[in-house]
C-alpha cells in the first residue's frame, strides 16, 4: 500500500479501534495489530505499538464506563495486580520471542477468541 494512501487511512482506522475496544474491551488491538504489520513494523513492534495506542482508548473508555455506572472500580480491583503482573511479564517475554513465534501465537490467540465467542 503506498504510503500516501496509508497516512490518509490512519485516523479512519484510529476511530475503528478505538469504537472495538470501547464495545468489545481491548479488542481494538486484534485491528490494530494487522494493520501495523501491513505497514510495515515487525511483529515484536507491532504488538508494543498497539499497546501503547490502546492505553489511552482503554483508559477513557474505563471512564465513560464508570461515570456511566456500568462499572465500579471494586468489580475490577481483584483482577487489577494479577494483570498488571501478566503485563509485565509479557512485556519482557515480548523482547526475548521469536517473532515467527510470537505471530503463530496471536494468530491462534484471536482463533480461539473468536471461537469462544461463537460458541456462547
Amino acid at each position: 500500500m503506498n504510503s500516501g494512501l496509508a497516512k490518509k487511512l490512519y485516523p479512519i482506522l484510529a476511530v475503528c479501534a478505538g469504537i472495538i475496544s470501547g464495545l468489545l474491551g481491548a479488542g481494538g488491538g486484534m485491528l490494530i495489530v494487522p494493520i501495523l504489520k501491513k505497514y510495515g513494523l515487525d511483529q515484536r513492534s507491532t504488538h508494543a505499538t498497539s499497546v501503547c495506542i490502546i492505553l489511552p482508548i482503554c483508559l477513557l473508555s474505563a471512564i465513560v464506563y464508570l461515570i456511566k455506572g456500568n462499572v465500579t472500580l471494586f468489580d475490577a480491583l481483584p483482577y487489577l495486580p494479577f494483570s498488571v503482573l501478566g503485563a509485565i511479564i509479557g512485556s519482557l517475554i515480548l523482547a526475548k520471542i521469536n517473532q515467527e513465534l510470537l505471530r503463530k501465537l496471536f494468530g491462534g490467540f484471536m482463533i480461539w477468541a473468536a471461537i469462544q465467542l461463537l460458541l456462547r
